[in-house]
């Protein structure tokens, strides 16, 4: 199959890229290299500095089979503050996309979506029929992509899977001494932060919130392996008919507090950090763990590697990084 990832040099993006080349596939990447970068597209891969919008006159030619697609901005505080950045971005350019996907035959594609289209959820683990009520413009948008996606695939026979994952840590290392992991120009991720802070000997991390209805007042989170991850993608890739769109969560089905993240952090180095208390951010609900009973049924996927898993792989590859 020859796939085209949009945003396939950035975190996600690129392991997916590596893996679906590491099982035979052939992959074209679009990015715009606003917030990726061109050393992160694997060796193999077919790479076009574009934006999703400007593929209208080029998709064509390229033989595409199925779409990934990532391309977006993901920045929940950025997207409250600026949301015509994210309506028009995130939503505009994915209309783009999918009118350029119908205009050149291509009619499979699965979508990163977000465990932030449930918002603050009132039960968990969170299944995908619980209530979406995101509270960030960057949950909204892709919770409208979806909404696109199932009006698309039943007015245009799109076979589509939305993928909403949760909290993604890890790095995939391979074999020839490349890696790819986390490496957002602005991080807000707890993973990377806590392990920049325990490489700098005992450096500072923030952590906002410590009275959270939760059993250490710090927010708890589903966390998933980047690998694990881009394992269900290319699962996707073979589910699903013309005319249906799916919505599957991706998770362990169980959480870790931000204090628990924090302490395998320092099992796993041995270093320690130094933690400050920052008030609550808005928008970030106390508890998001994922259903993934639907994942088991519709893709064959359960998740295999653990919270330290995800942790030692990050940490060597941010060891080796100058």
């Amino acid at each position: 199959m020859r796939v085209l990832v949009t945003g396939g040099a950035g975190y996600i993006g690129s392991v997916v890229s590596a893996e679906l080349l590491a099982t035979g596939h052939e992959v074209v990447v679009v990015d715009d290299l606003s917030t990726g970068h061109a050393d992160a597209v694997p060796p193999g891969a077919e790479f076009h500095q574009l934006g999703i919008t400007d593929l209208g006159g080029v998709l064509g030619g390229w033989g595409i089979d199925a779409v990934v697609h990532f391309a977006a901005k993901s920045l929940v505080g950025e997207s409250v503050a600026d949301p015509a950045k994210y309506w028009h971005g995130n939503v505009g350019g994915t209309l783009a996309l999918l009118d350029a996907m119908r205009s050149s035959g291509v009619f499979r594609i699965v979508f990163s979506s977000s465990a932030a289209t449930y918002g603050d959820a009132t039960e968990n683990p969170i299944p995908e029929t619980a209530p979406t009520r995101p509270t960030s413009s960057y949950g909204a948008t892709k919770l409208a992509i979806d909404h696109v996606l199932s009006n698309y695939a039943k007015a245009y026979d799109l076979a589509a899977v939305s993928l909403r994952y949760f909290n993604v840590a890890g790095a995939l290392l391979t074999g020839d001494g490349i890696g790819y992991g986390e490496r957002h120009v602005v991080e807000t991720h707890l993973v990377p932060l806590a392990l920049r802070a325990a490489r700098d000997e005992g450096g500072n991390l923030s952590i906002y919130g410590s009275d959270y209805p939760t059993p250490d007042g710090t927010c708890v989170r589903d966390y998933i392996h980047v690998v694990d991850l881009a394992d269900a993608h290319l699962r996707a890739l073979s589910v699903g008919a013309p005319g249906d769109h799916q919505i599957v969560n991706l998770g362990s089905g169980s959480g870790n507090s931000v204090l628990e993240v924090i302490e395998t952090v320092r099992q796993v180095t041995g270093r320690d950090l130094s933690v400050r208390e920052q008030p609550r951010r808005t928008g970030d609900p106390a508890t998001l763990v994922a259903a993934n009973d639907l994942a088991a049924t519709v893709l064959g996927w359960r998740p295999k590697r653990t919270l330290a898993h995800m942790i030692s792989d990050a940490w060597m590859l941010e060891k080796s990084v100058p």
